[in-house]
């Protein structure tokens, strides 16, 4: 087990800090050479998306970059742990690169193949993200949204700082929670995915962590230390994933300093009330339950729905509940979005999403059609089902390999999931609910969200009877 240690190489410390422009000062410009940096220091190997300007959106030079860097990696000896991190200070990464895809699209069919084949790479990248076999570490420091979540939500670490600011934002521009967000979104606790896809809510900080988008929560500035410590991580041969994944768990929680004295932003009565209104399978079901629960959560939720393109909420809400039947595997939903991405590349909510709510921001888009009951079930099937004969996008892994329905790493780090909760209380007959707290405050080390997750958990999900904790059910 790693000790608790400060890092030895002040060079090092100051190699790997990202910095961002001195204030009043305009950020260099860019080089498409330098847009992703890698660097290798004893067994890490880092990922440095590299265009502040751009908050380092996503673009294809760049994932033309890192996938056969990953791939080399992937099959060398002294690669022991993969860091991605984002450069100048803002962003990980604020998602793809749509205001160049947009302006594709407008020039005719042979835009919208380019913008189509540049989503087949991101989702191929992803894939590869998702079915990594070594270690892999993404610094969610900054924006980390659409593109940047699919780089880093799939890994088995995923380290939030104070600067996280965590967002699906499609619905806004006339587009889906894709780079695997089928797969991921529902897998959340509850509701919250659904209600994270299709209202494009923000997470901040600490906030990703209690939601389970994060894994970990450490301050912004320990993060250089930290690659410095995990580069000098060493595994036996014969190591399991499992025992690579518990080693690097402890040598993150070496560096956590406490976490902000806030309240879950997801839980209590909020979390509640998102189960109940986004329980239903169709739009018209969500949008009359928030109707119902009229308070003012509720009326700004549905404010915001309205706001959206119908055909985004409809699409979306249809790849939420497949999810949510664990129908797709990893691989299948990969596969299964880049057919609903090509179809939302010739549908005009796109383009009109992208020049009005973030290039030109001249009054809210016009989107086609422009209301719920206008879209029938026919077109959202149109949207989510393979056209026949369609196909389907060829990923970088031979079929079936490193596939899976669940993440390998689900219960081997992170805050304690509230499944995980239930079984525990539904196996007990004489436990209240501190000894639920206590059992897994113990049991994860006093690791720091563990109390304050569980209390929220046992609050809203049990009651005791003759002093003794059930479960609601």
């Amino acid at each position: 087990m790693p000790l608790r240690s400060k890092i030895l190489n002040p060079a090092f410390t100051k190699m790997s800090m990202s910095t961002a422009a001195p204030e009043g000062k305009a950020l260099p410009e860019e080089n498409p050479a330098d847009d992703v940096l890698f660097n290798s220091v004893f067994g890490v190997r880092t990922i440095e998306l590299n265009r502040p300007s751009k908050l380092n959106a996503l673009n294809k030079s760049m994932a033309e970059k890192i996938v056969p860097r990953l791939q080399e990696w992937e099959k060398s000896q002294l690669a022991n742990i993969i860091i991605l991190k984002g450069h100048g200070g803002r962003a990980l990464c604020a998602g793809g690169d749509v205001g160049a895809l947009a302006a594709l699209n407008k020039t005719g069919e042979e835009g919208i193949k380019q913008s189509i084949a540049y989503f087949g790479l991101e989702y191929q990248l992803d894939h590869l993200i998702a079915t990594y076999t070594k270690p892999y570490v993404a610094f969610m420091d900054g924006i980390t949204m659409g593109g940047g979540v699919g780089l880093s939500v799939h890994a088995p670490f995923r380290i939030a700082t104070e600067n996280t600011r965590f967002a699906m934002p499609e619905t806004k521009i006339g587009f889906f929670p894709d780079v695997g967000a089928s797969f991921f979104l529902p897998r959340l606790e509850g509701q919250v995915g659904t209600y994270l896809a299709l209202t494009s809510e923000q997470l901040k900080g600490v906030q990703a962590l209690y939601a389970g988008i994060a894994t970990h929560y450490i301050h912004s500035s320990s993060l250089p230390d930290l690659e410095a410590r995990l580069a000098e991580l060493t595994f036996d041969d014969l190591a399991t994933s499992r025992e690579k994944w518990s080693i690097i768990d402890s040598t993150i929680n070496e560096f956590s300093t406490g976490l902000p004295d806030e309240p879950i932003q997801l839980g209590g009565t909020t979390r509640t009330s998102i189960d109940t209104c986004f329980a239903g399978n169709t739009m018209e079901e969500i949008i009359s339950a928030l109707h119902a629960h009229n308070t003012p959560w509720a009326s700004q939720t549905l404010k915001t729905l309205l706001q959206r393109s119908p055909t985004s909420l409809r699409v979306t809400l249809q790849l939420m509940r497949l999810g949510t039947g664990y129908e797709w595997t990893i691989a299948e939903a990969f596969q299964r979005e880049y057919a609903v991405a090509s179809h939302f590349m010739r549908h005009p909510d796109f383009v009109q999403g992208v020049e009005h709510v973030l290039l030109k921001k001249e009054g809210p888009p016009v989107w086609t059609p422009p209301k719920l009951e206008e879209l029938g079930e026919e077109a959202v099937r149109a949207f989510v089902n393979p056209a026949p004969g369609e196909q389907r996008l060829a990923l970088l892994r031979d079929p079936g390999v490193g596939d899976y329905e669940r993440y390998p790493h689900e219960g081997v780090v992170g805050l304690p999931t509230e499944a995980e909760i239930r079984r525990l209380v539904v196996g007990q007959n004489t436990w209240v609910r501190e000894d639920v707290v206590r059992y897994f405050v113990d049991a994860r080390g006093g690791r720091d969200g563990v109390e304050r997750k569980v209390r929220d958990v046992v609050e809203r999900m049990t009651w005791e009877e003759h002093g003794m904790v059930r479960w609601r059910e």
